[in-house]
């Protein structure tokens, strides 16, 4: 008895997946990269807007590729960045407490 498939049937089941190691070291050498901002002797304004850029760019890595969403559909990317705006909301809120 041979498998018949229907078209497009093989290209459903080949997903692509990424080198995970790949993504692990990028990680690493973004969080090594976080530990040298954070000693920088510069103001303290210039230190947390990079460390909070170079978070969400780890945020982003995870995202992508851990939590397969960049092989995901779109309407799975809009529920995933939904949070989003009450996310920029709570770091401004905590950033502008050193203002006040």
């Amino acid at each position: 008895m041979t498998d018949v498939q229907q078209p497009g049937a093989a290209e459903e089941h080949h997903l692509e997946h990424p080198n995970y190691w790949v993504v692990w070291a990028a990680l690493a050498a973004l969080t090594m990269v976080e530990l040298g901002v954070a000693f920088l002797p510069w103001s303290r304004r210039v230190v947390v807007l990079l460390l909070i850029g170079l978070a969400v760019w780890k945020a982003l890595l995870v995202a992508l590729y851990f939590m397969h969403l960049r092989f995901e559909k779109n309407r799975m990317r809009i529920f995933a960045l939904a949070p989003l705006p009450l996310t920029v909301i709570i770091v401004i809120a905590v950033l502008t407490e050193f203002v006040w």
